[in-house]
């Protein structure tokens, strides 16, 4: 016994093994991201070229149509491929837009305390209080979809998780030694924020933004659903969710297969999101 447990001192901490589904989730995440990036090379035919004649064909049944074709004779796979890659650029921009404007104002109102911090969080409480998809709604309806504010609207969403998290971080990392002495020597307070602060605490931040990024995914699929968010000619995958709704007795493909796409990649971003909130939450571990 004493010689086995002299091994297990001498070999350290033993590395938890990563699980076959995170591993999964890991292999779908990297084939969504490939598709992301490549959708307009790889599919085979442009998504907006129409053959009336060929509608309605079902998987596997006409020549070079893998996935079938829709109501206008449009090949479902080259469409399922640039509406991954529109979502997934909406989601990617608008969890950046979220995640500066949340972490910003999370170190505002650690840094400067008083009213300015009691401000920012009544702010952040009162927005967690409504539903977002509520407010995005009357915002879009009240000034009309246009791109550039739809992926505006999408990034303000949850916010406030990144202000209140960021903030309890850097005001427990303020009580640290480093960042402390680093006062003491004349270090300006921005620079400490940037250079020391912020790459100590970037950890929870990117397991925020891994579960915060399905989340914006589903957020743009209902308003692409409701009619309020991407338009025609463009896709997504909640547009093509929309459009394949009436037609669902006898094309299932046109619903099922955009979001099917959808249930994936938002799966296996949650699940590799908590088992990285798992490893880095030492209180966890």
């Amino acid at each position: 016994m004493k010689d086995n447990a002299v091994k297990l001192r001498r070999a350290g901490p033993v590395t938890p093994k990563v699980p076959v589904s995170i591993w999964v989730c890991a292999g779908w995440i990297v084939a969504v991201v490939f598709i992301g990036v490549t959708a307009h090379w790889v599919a085979p035919y442009n998504y907006l070229q129409q053959a009336p004649i060929s509608r309605f064909a079902p998987p596997g049944t006409l020549a070079g149509h893998l996935f079938g074709t829709d109501y206008l004779g449009r090949d479902v796979l080259s469409n399922l491929l640039i509406a991954t890659q529109t979502t997934l650029m909406i989601a990617f921009i608008g969890s950046l837009i979220c995640a500066v404007i949340g972490t910003s104002l999370g170190f505002l109102a650690a840094h400067f305390h008083g009213w300015i911090d009691n401000l920012i969080m009544g702010f952040a409480d009162a927005m967690s209080s409504v539903p977002f998809i509520i407010i995005a709604l009357g915002v879009l309806a009240f000034f009309g979809s246009s791109p550039l504010l739809f992926v505006f609207l999408v990034g303000v969403a949850n916010w406030e998780r990144y202000a209140r998290l960021s903030r309890g971080l850097v005001l427990s990392a303020n009580q640290e030694g480093y960042a402390e002495a680093a006062r003491i020597v004349g270090v300006p307070s921005l620079r400490i924020y940037l250079r020391h602060i912020l790459p100590n605490i970037a950890g929870p931040l990117i397991v925020q933004l891994t579960i915060n990024f399905p989340e914006i995914i589903l957020l743009e699929s209902g308003l692409s659903f409701l009619g309020l968010g991407i338009q025609p000619p463009a896709t997504s995958l909640g547009l093509m969710v929309a459009d394949g709704r009436n037609y669902l007795a006898i094309a299932w493909w046109l619903t099922a297969l955009p979001g099917l796409m959808i249930v994936l990649t938002t799966l296996s971003i949650s699940l590799l999101g908590d088992y990285l909130r798992d490893r880095f939450d030492a209180r966890l571990r």
